[in-house]
């Protein structure tokens, strides 16, 4: 699985931005995609260029504290989901995580290691990693569709 080295903010978000292009090319099955890294890895700035390939213009904060942000971009439904701060997994269960995987709709979950055993399988881990000179990024596909999409991600850069 290919690595790319990340040394900017800006270049953590055109990545992002450029997987949002992948993926508006894709039916509108769903699509869960995990986001992974410690905390400042550049989680929440991935997620903000992905929303702005989708075409959002706005400011995307950290669902830190609200654990989903909903948005409708390019006519699916996009969730950003963050669960860092989720006692315990079957609170996605009151969050509506059922309705979060409907025709056309996006996941992105930042910390997913905590809804563990009440997640959808995911189609794409995306790894981000400090390192000196900025960010390690990778991209994982799972099944048929993470895999083409994981391809198409990394044969276009």
């Amino acid at each position: 699985m290919p690595e790319l080295n990340l040394n900017s903010a800006e270049a953590t978000e055109a990545a992002g931005a450029h997987l949002a292009a992948c993926i508006a090319a894709e039916s509108d099955a769903p699509l869960c995609l995990f986001l992974e890294g410690d905390l400042g890895a550049g989680k929440t700035t991935f997620a903000r260029g992905f929303m702005g390939g989708l075409g959002h213009d706005g400011r995307v904060p950290s669902p830190t504290y609200t654990l989903v942000e909903p948005y409708l971009l390019s006519g699916r439904s996009i969730w950003h989901l963050d669960l860092y701060r989720l006692g315990d997994g079957a609170e996605l269960e009151y969050l509506g995580i059922t309705e979060m995987t409907e025709p056309g709709a996006v996941m992105l979950i930042e910390w997913p290691d905590r809804g563990k055993g009440y997640l959808p399988d995911n189609d794409l881990l995306i790894r981000l990693k400090v390192i000196s000179d900025g960010r390690m990024l990778s991209i994982e596909g799972f099944g048929e569709r993470g895999l083409r999409l994981s391809s198409a991600f990394h044969s276009a850069r």
